[in-house]
């Protein structure tokens, strides 16, 4: 039994200073991780989050589908995309992927 406690590591009194240094590392990854993933990715949300807003009757705009048409109404939660004449389908607004072309961006080129 002495055999074993003899074998067990010694602790000193600078014990403290690994418990900063690894809270330090610790900082330092999560810094890593906001600044690399999560930063980014909220980016990315609010712009998708401000395209979905700012939809109009008459964008053109291509699905996630990788459907192409033009908004011919706007609901609450959906949107009606004319594919064709006369072909107009209901989706999601989050299955808008793109819009290529609005009213605005018409109206600035004439």
């Amino acid at each position: 039994m002495l055999h074993l406690i003899a074998m067990a590591p010694q602790q000193n009194a600078g014990g403290s200073g690994n418990m900063v240094s690894t809270l330090i590392m610790f900082g330092a990854i999560f810094a890593i991780f906001y600044f690399m993933i999560i930063r980014p990715q909220q980016k990315r949300a609010k712009e998708r989050e401000k395209l979905i807003s700012n939809l109009q009757k008459g964008d053109k705009v291509i699905t996630t589908g990788g459907m192409y048409g033009t908004i011919a109404g706007i609901e609450e939660k959906t949107i009606l995309v004319q594919i064709a004449d006369g072909v107009k389908i209901k989706f999601d607004k989050s299955a808008i992927n793109v819009v290529t072309s609005s009213k605005e961006n018409d109206q600035i080129k004439a």
